[in-house]
């Protein structure tokens, strides 16, 4: 990893203590009183080199919670090529309760600080890997494994949700080749804007998915609505 990254990394880590040590905390007390078992999560990802690491994480979802779900969404939308929208914004019945909320706001991430202070991560840079999805890339797409995965990065601020597997490998391979200084703060700059608008769009979904009050008649009738599932 360049110098000046690493450098950057650490400064930003470090300034960002005092505000991000208390925040945690509350989060941590919030997990613990909606949900039992630990406010941590540990999972296994692929790194730099596609080499594994242990990424931290809030817990966002109930104990125990399947993955097979995931899975075969993931793969779902990689077959078919669609956008890779996340199952939390479907309406995931694993989530505990303002689980949805931590990780539009990208909060859930806030402990892989400690993964960018022990240099598996970076502060930007592609998402880290899924064990189980690392078989979906192709060798020309493993190109975005030459750099450090990040908790932001050019493809987390330029669509998200909005493109397909393709297109994110296409722009982590941009940002692997292009990584600079201006590049990366670029990126953190846009950052909180596309929080912004994650929050935003994850409200709006719940609401198109929630259904009406029992007793509040839909268009004059009284028989309930229908509500789009994806």
């Amino acid at each position: 990893m360049p110098a000046w990254k690493r450098f950057s990394d650490l400064l930003c880590v470090i300034l960002s203590l005092p505000l991000a040590i208390p925040l945690m905390l509350a989060i941590a007390c919030w997990i613990k009183l909606v949900s039992r078992g630990p406010a941590l999560f540990r999972q296994e990802r692929i790194g730099f080199g596609g080499k594994r690491f242990t990424l931290y994480k809030f817990r966002s979802m109930h104990p125990g919670a399947p993955t097979r779900d995931h899975e075969a969404h993931v793969g779902r939308l990689v077959e078919s090529d669609s956008p890779m929208i996340k199952l939390d914004l479907l309406g995931d019945s694993r989530l505990i309760t303002g689980g949805s909320f931590l990780r539009s706001a990208g909060l859930d991430e806030l402990p892989q600080l400690l993964n960018v202070m022990l240099g598996e991560m970076s502060l930007v840079g592609p998402r880290p890997c899924l064990l189980e999805e690392y078989g979906f890339f192709t060798l020309s797409q493993r190109e975005r494994f030459t750099v450090l995965p990040g908790l932001t990065g050019f493809w987390q601020v330029n669509g998200k949700n909005r493109t397909t597997f393709r297109e994110m490998n296409a722009m982590d391979v941009h940002y692997a080749r292009r990584c600079s200084p201006v590049l990366d703060l670029g990126i953190v700059l846009l950052t909180p804007l596309t929080l912004v608008g994650q929050m935003a769009d994850c409200l709006a979904r719940r609401r198109r998915l929630s259904p009406p009050a029992s007793d509040a008649p839909v268009l004059g009738y009284g028989v309930q609505g229908m509500t789009d599932r994806v």
